[in-house]
This record gives structure tokens, C-alpha cells and sequence, in this order.
């Protein structure tokens, strides 16, 4: 194997070696890596606006901000400058041993400005997988503090994701995350409310309630006394966007009420702004004891997450608890808290969410529907701007295609390979561009994604 010059300066590196670096050196998170190797990696060696370009020049629509998170797109000179800043006065701090510093004591006062009302303290964390896992040791430590130390089983969901760590992961409802991993005990997981995916004997309304109630079933099932909590994504992302019939969380909400059990909002993808609402406990109109966040909240320019701690909780914790042997090294980092802070700022001084909600979202849920008229395309859902398509074999009666074709894979690689990200999750395409996308843009989107699944139909034909 041939030696490859070690250089700062990526203008000196062929494509080929970079993926031969990557290969020989790089293990990525939820990769076959052999499978990668053989196909070798897409290097991406920079970004602008809502593009991203890899290192041969081509221009990529980002239909995925990333990984769900940049907001703002690429570029944002104003958050560059506010990590500089803060890194040329204070590159790092602890927020241990009695200490603190500016930009966390800020940022942890705009964000209660902008929760909803229950919510006035915040921890800090570094990923949406530490903050969920945060929330594991704080609903077991408040139950404890409550002395009702019985309260342990956390119930969340089938194909939900919480995350990537031990308890998130156990929060998590995907089976073969758990099967790579130790499960904690004491989480137990309903069905999902995926009206779409389901046998649709009920209606969506119908089906709602139904979906909530397996909630209720699984309470009364191991008795009340010993539920800690519900956790729930208000629309779950990383399962395939599942957009929850308006039923759902009204009753989810009831039943927490009639129970006493903790209800924790999963906002690390929903909050600011990518339902058109700060969060998507606000678009639902539900009322959390906890919400956790991370992604959205710095547009992903530097790693932040956190959980917002309801009154309730907190004024427990703080007047029982003693010491909250928890934390982490960067929880609170002086430059990411800037960054967010500016980030918050940008959001409200060019009023995205608004944007979001009454303008480039509305735009392209009406485009986006058009995909239904397509073939393959079984539904299309999207809320705010977080959306995805179905592919199916037939529409009537439906009839999906066999898992092991590989169609919605299929489907992807035409995408980016025609200059649009976007994800598969099996048969299902999901998108979630930046708040800044245009009109136009999201119709060079659209168009793509016709002319996409025309070349998956021709392949499929062939």
C-alpha cells in the first residue's frame, strides 16, 4: 500500500487519498465498514449557504442540515466570530467546583426566555445522547428524592432514537442498537404512532388515541406505582419522521396527568424551529417536565446539548437533593455556549421560525405533496420543514417492496448522486433542510427528487 503525504494543505491531496486515509485509518459512526471500503467514501471539503461541495468540486443541495441540525446553513460569519471571541477570552472553563462563567450563566437565561413557561433552569451537556442520558439519572433521582423510590421503568417507544450512548440507546426503541449493547433495565417500549405504517383499519384520529392509550395499557400493565416517566420525540427522526396524528399527544398528555408520571419532549431535532414552532412541545401544545435539546441549538458549528428541568423537578432536586454527583467535562463549553447564544439571536433577528412556520414551510409541504402523484411514492408527510416519502411496490391495495431490494438505498444514492442529500430509513426518504432554503431552492429540490425516483422506477423495471 502505497504511502500517503501527511499535509495540513487539503489542495496537495488527491480524492483517492483521502479515501484511502480514511479507509486505512477512520472507523465512522453507524458504518458497515467493509461494505464502505468498497464503495469508498464521499469526501466533502467545504460549504456555502445550503450547499455542501466534496472535494472534486461538485455542489450538493444539503436536504438534511447536515445531520438535522444546521439551521442556519453554512457560512454564518457571525457565529464563527462569536467562538473566536470567546475562545481569544475564555477557550474552556468547568462549570464544577463553585464555578461558572458568562456565556453558560447567558445562554441558560435566553433559553428559559424562549421555553415554555414551566422551564427556568437548564444542564448543560455536550450531545442530544449525554442529555438523554441525563434525563435517566435525574427522573430516578427526583422519585427518590419524592420517596417513591419504586418509580423506575421509563417507558418510550419502538423505533425511537434517543441516542447513541448506554441509557440512550436503551431509551431508544431500534433493536439492533440494543442488540450491539448493555440494555439497561427498567425501560420498556410501546408501539410507535405510525398511522402510515400501520394496517389503517382506524383513522388517523382514531389511531392516535389508539397509539396513546398502548401507553396507558403498559402503566396499568406494571402498575402505576412504579412508572417514572414517558419519553417521547415529538416527531420521530431518525425512525422516519413519524408525524403523529393530532390526537396523540393530547392524549399521551392526559394520561401522564391522570397518573403522576414525568413527561420528557425529546426536542434534540424538534427544538428551534424545525416544526415552525421554538419547540415541538409548543406545537403540540403539551406540557413536559423535561426537554432535551442539542443540534439545533449552536446550528451544529460547534457540539452543545442540555435538558431543560421544569419547576417541579428542579425545585425538588435543589431543595432535597444535596450534591447531583452528574456532569460532564464540557458541559456548558464557554465558545460552544457563545456560539448558541448567537445562534438565538440569528434566529430571532431574522425571525426563521416564523420563517419556517408561515413561509418556506407552508411552500414546500404544498410542493412536497405533489410527490403522492409519483408511482412509487406511497405518502408524503411533513411538518415544518421535516418531512419524508414512502416508497412502495403498489399503492392499492399498498404493498411495500421486500426489505432486501434495497429501494430505498437505491433511491438515495440516485439523490446525492444528482446533487440532493437526503436519508433513507429502509423504503422511507426523509429531508430536513436549513431554515434558510428558498423557493427556488426547494424547487431545484423537488425536482431532483421527481426525477430521482423516475431513475429508481427504471432500475426497478430493468
Amino acid at each position: 500500500m502505497a504511502a500517503i503525504e501527511k499535509t495540513g494543505d487539503t489542495s496537495k491531496r488527491s480524492r483517492e487519498d483521502w479515501q484511502e486515509l480514511d479507509a486505512r485509518h477512520h472507523l465512522h459512526p453507524f458504518t458497515d465498514h467493509k461494505d464502505l471500503h468498497a464503495k469508498r467514501s464521499r469526501i466533502i471539503a467545504r460549504a456555502e449557504g445550503n450547499y455542501i461541495y466534496d472535494v472534486d468540486g461538485n455542489k450538493i443541495l444539503d436536504g438534511m442540515s447536515g445531520l438535522w441540525c444546521v439551521s442556519l446553513g453554512y457560512g454564518r460569519e457571525s457565529l464563527v466570530q462569536a467562538a473566536a471571541k470567546q475562545m481569544r477570552e475564555l477557550p474552556y472553563y468547568n462549570n464544577f467546583f463553585q464555578c461558572a462563567h458568562p456565556p453558560a450563566i447567558e445562554l441558560s437565561s435566553i433559553l428559559t426566555e424562549i421555553s415554555p413557561p414551566q422551564f427556568n433552569r437548564v444542564f448543560f451537556a455536550g450531545s442530544g445522547s449525554e442529555s438523554n442520558d441525563t434525563i435517566v439519572r435525574m427522573v430516578r433521582r427526583y422519585w427518590d428524592l419524592m420517596e417513591q423510590p419504586e418509580r423506575r421503568v421509563i417507558i418510550s417507544r419502538k423505533n425511537a432514537y434517543h441516542g447513541s450512548t448506554v441509557a440512550a440507546a436503551t431509551l431508544g426503541g431500534m433493536k439492533p442498537m440494543h442488540e450491539q449493547s448493555v440494555v439497561l433495565p427498567d425501560v420498556v417500549h410501546v408501539d410507535q404512532p405510525y398511522w402510515f405504517g400501520s394496517d389503517r383499519s382506524l383513522s388517523p384520529d382514531e389511531f392516535g388515541i389508539a397509539m396513546a392509550r398502548k401507553i396507558e395499557d403498559k402503566i396499568l400493565e406494571l402498575g402505576a406505582e412504579k412508572i417514572a416517566a414517558f419519553i417521547g420525540e415529538p416527531v420521530q427522526g431518525a425512525g422516519g419522521v413519524i408525524i403523529p396524528p393530532s390526537t396523540y399527544w393530547p392524549e399521551v398528555q392526559r394520561i401522564c396527568d391522570e397518573y403522576g408520571i414525568l413527561l420528557i419532549s425529546d426536542e434534540v431535532i424538534t427544538g428551534f424551529g424545525r416544526l415552525g414552532e421554538w419547540f415541538g412541545a409548543d406545537y403540540f401544545k403539551t406540557r413536559p417536565d423535561f426537554m432535551t435539546f442539542a443540534k439545533g441549538v449552536t446550528s451544529g458549528y460547534l457540539p452543545l446539548g442540555g435538558v431543560f428541568v421544569s419547576d417541579r423537578v428542579a425545585e425538588v432536586l435543589i431543595d432535597k437533593g444535596g450534591e447531583f454527583y452528574h456532569g460532564y467535562t464540557y458541559s456548558g463549553h464557554p465558545a460552544s455556549c457563545a456560539v448558541a447564544i448567537e445562534n438565538i439571536r440569528t434566529l430571532q433577528r431574522e425571525k426563521l421560525v416564523e420563517r419556517v412556520r408561515d413561509d418556506i414551510g407552508p411552500y414546500l409541504q404544498k410542493r412536497w405533496a405533489e410527490l403522492t402523484d409519483h408511482p412509487l411514492v406511497g405518502e408524503a408527510r411533513m411538518a415544518g420543514l421535516m418531512g419524508a416519502f414512502e416508497i412502495v411496490k403498489e399503492k392499492s391495495p399498498m404493498q411495500r417492496f421486500d426489505e432486501k431490494a434495497g429501494v430505498g438505498s437505491m433511491c438515495r444514492d440516485h439523490l446525492v448522486n444528482n446533487g440532493l442529500i437526503m436519508r433513507a430509513v429502509g423504503d422511507t426518504i426523509i429531508v430536513a433542510p436549513p431554515f434558510t432554503l428558498s423557493e427556488s431552492e426547494a424547487d431545484e429540490m423537488m425536482e431532483i427528487a421527481w426525477r430521482c425516483l423516475d431513475m429508481t422506477q427504471r432500475d426497478l423495471a430493468a
